[in-house]
């Protein structure tokens, strides 16, 4: 038998080592034999061939034409490695210390070979047990190595293979036991591994679908507290990272097959249906999602009732169910977004979409664009079909142009389905974030897991008893909500509002206008005067240089400059609390409470578990995009790299490093101070 293996490696020692601690080594080997229950043949074997090797190395002239063999060897520049001849007396010795050698796969490989016929042992003797023991062990340390190199289908086939084998050779129960164990723990991993692969390749993405339903299945369901495998804690860890390896049509099959008796599967088929509906203009997709919330009876579920409400054209239903579920704290949110209740409900829509619903699916990149969505043909024609059919009245405002004095050109007919109503509906992003508190029945999670900044993660929607977060793995979030006391029911709106295409218009949505403006007074158009020529602009005074920017940033109309700098300073500041210092400037000057809570709350966590985070970002470039009297939107890129180190300093995981871009909104409050609101993904 050839072993890959050279004498140094055989015996322990390295190129340099002398001959009296080549003896040394050779004495503690021999006293330290393996005592896993191999006969003594094969312990005086493994000790004979490193007294060989010993002899070999501490006779110079042999040693020195061993070397240089070796020497050309490697600079032949073939792909071989040097090898041992052993007898076939002396197998069972050299494959042991070739899996004590680090070498546990080409142990395993040759133990199996042996093992099969015609080179067969004689059933029962000595040299089939230890070969057989061999072959368990090495089989063991081989898918262990594999494991950790992050190998997971190699390492489960070299366990099959193992498995089949012991169970061939009818010996070893409790090696067998542990092999089967390590192939049940191995499987989240293959599934992570399988459906990682491209989308083209199916046949390994359905084992891994297959694999993940009977990990589900045993474990009695998504909400099962307890079950075979992975703890409960572990298991909720891996099926939220789980889900980025997923298309949205796989979600939709997986958690509507799950839904039965499972609140948890139930809501993520309805997010998975509302994604695909919306990214497609499938409204039916989205009827569905509405028809599975309706019918779950969850307490705190009226404001994403209102959405799909809102998505479906029926804005009456969804203004009644926002009105009906929003607690205070989401009532002053969406004040700050619109005046107007409909401008609230689209505000909140879209942030709801954006944060929570198009995002975690494999295949699906959208943007939460309510214009595109009730413009295409498709979603216009479905829900002008539906309402029909309900034979329910109708109130339509047409798309006229506004009057104009005889001189003057016709305008271009509105295209924008929420431009008639005041104030226009900012369908870019909102001034603060959502309140981040859930529903009633769900738990919120906030966990360190946004891939662009580690600054804003949305609250989780989970069933009570599920907490999470490690196996550092990309993971997934779900939608968040306030907790919504029931109120009053609003004034029902009787009119119902269509969405229908004008004639070369595009498409307009059409609302009873008393019924939307909650019987506001509508306002008196006003005739439109002739254009007149614009009067040239006054010459623009080269700027007076400003002194540095301070903060608390109180200044009337901040300057890019000033903006950045407060950015910088919450980054810096944040950057300190995570690494457990105290930040140079007051948290509450730089960000809004609500910011400032989730960085508490995070270096709580990371306190709970020993760790700090060692956080860098530089702002590489800033451009404002929108500014009013009270709220600015920027895009900033970013440059970031952060790593976690533990309770002694040293690094845990792998480093981060990323380009981000992102948009950044900066509020000022009633105390002048302008402050980060919120951020997302440009």
């Amino acid at each position: 038998m050839e072993l890959p293996i050279d004498h140094f490696r055989l015996l322990g020692v390295g190129p340099t080592t002398d001959a009296q601690a080549v003896l040394h080594a050779l004495q503690l080997r021999i006293d330290r034999a393996p005592d896993q229950g191999f006969t003594h043949e094969a312990l005086q074997a493994r000790e004979d061939l490193l007294r060989s090797s010993a002899d070999l190395l501490t006779d110079s002239q042999r040693r020195a034409a061993y070397e240089a063999d070796l020497t050309t060897l490697a600079s032949s520049g073939e792909s071989v490695m040097p090898a041992l001849d052993v007898p076939s007396s002396k197998e069972v010795g050299g494959l042991l210390l070739l899996l004590e050698a680090g070498q546990p796969q080409e142990c395993f490989e040759l133990a199996s070979k042996a093992l099969q016929p015609p080179q067969a042992p004689a059933l029962g003797s000595g040299r089939e047990a230890d070969l057989t023991l061999l072959a368990g062990l090495a089989c063991l340390a081989a898918a262990a190595e594999l494991h950790q190199q992050r190998h997971y289908e190699q390492a489960a086939r070299v366990l099959r293979q193992g498995l089949q084998l012991l169970q061939r050779m009818g010996q070893l129960p409790a090696i067998r036991q542990q092999i089967s164990d390590e192939l049940s723990g191995l499987r989240p991993y293959r599934v992570l591994d399988l459906l990682s692969r491209e989308l083209a390749n199916t046949s390994e993405r359905n084992e891994g679908l297959a694999l993940l339903e009977e990990l589900v299945q045993e474990r009695g369901g998504l909400d099962a507290e307890s079950g075979t495998g992975l703890p409960a804690a572990d298991f909720q860890t891996f099926f939220k990272q789980i889900r980025t390896y997923l298309t949205v049509q796989e979600q939709v099959d997986l958690f509507s097959r799950w839904a039965d008796g499972s609140t948890a599967a139930n809501f993520l088929a309805a997010t998975a249906l509302t994604a695909s509906g919306f990214a497609q203009r499938k409204p039916e997709r989205i009827q569905e999602a509405l028809d599975r919330l309706d019918a779950s009876g969850q307490q705190g579920m009226q404001p994403l009732l209102a959405c799909l409400h809102l998505l479906l054209g029926h804005v009456p239903a969804g203004l009644a169910s926002f009105a009906e579920g929003a607690d205070p704290q989401l009532r002053r949110w969406a004040e700050q977004q619109s005046g107007d209740p409909l401008g609230q409900l689209c505000a909140y829509c879209r942030d709801w979409l954006a944060r929570d619903v198009l995002t975690g699916y494999r295949d699906l990149e959208a943007d939460p664009d309510l214009e595109a969505y009730f413009a295409d043909r498709d979603v216009q024609t479905w829900v002008e079909r539906h309402d029909r059919s309900e034979a329910q009245p109708m109130a339509t405002v047409a798309a006229a142009p506004a009057p104009v004095e005889p001189a003057a050109a016709t305008p271009e007919p509105d295209t924008n389905p929420f431009s008639s109503w005041t104030p226009q509906i900012d369908f870019s992003e909102p001034a603060a974030p959502l309140p981040s508190a859930p529903p009633r029945g769900f738990s919120s999670t906030n966990a360190d897991d946004d891939l662009w900044e580690p600054d804003d993660e949305p609250a989780r929607l989970w069933p009570a008893h599920w907490r999470l977060p490690q196996f550092q793995l990309p993971r997934f979030a779900l939608p968040a909500l306030p907790a919504l006391p029931s109120i009053e029911e609003l004034k029902t709106h009787p009119q119902r509002v269509w969405i229908a295409a004008g004639a070369g218009a595009g498409v307009v949505l059409i609302a009873a206008a008393v019924g939307l403006r909650l019987n506001r007074p509508a306002p008196t158009p006003l005739p439109v005067q002739p254009a007149a020529l614009p009067k040239p602009a006054p010459v623009a005074k080269p700027p007076v240089a400003a002194p540095a920017p301070a903060l608390p940033l109180k200044a009337e109309a901040p300057t890019e400059m000033q903006l950045r700098t407060l950015l910088e300073a919450w980054l810096d500041a944040k950057a300190a609390v995570l690494a457990g210092r105290e930040a140079d400037q007051p948290l509450d000057g730089l960000a809004a409470p609500i910011q400032v809570e989730r960085l508490q709350q995070q270096r709580a966590e990371d306190q709970s578990a020993s760790t700090t985070q060692e956080i860098k970002t530089t702002v590489e470039g800033l451009s404002v995009d929108e500014r009013d009297a009270n709220r600015i939107v920027a895009t900033v890129q970013l440059r970031y790299a952060d790593r976690r180190l533990d309770a002694a300093g040293q690094p845990v995981g792998e480093p981060t490093e990323l380009q981000l871009t992102n948009r950044y909104v900066f509020g000022r409050g009633s105390d002048g101070i302008w402050r980060m609101v919120s951020f997302r993904k440009a």
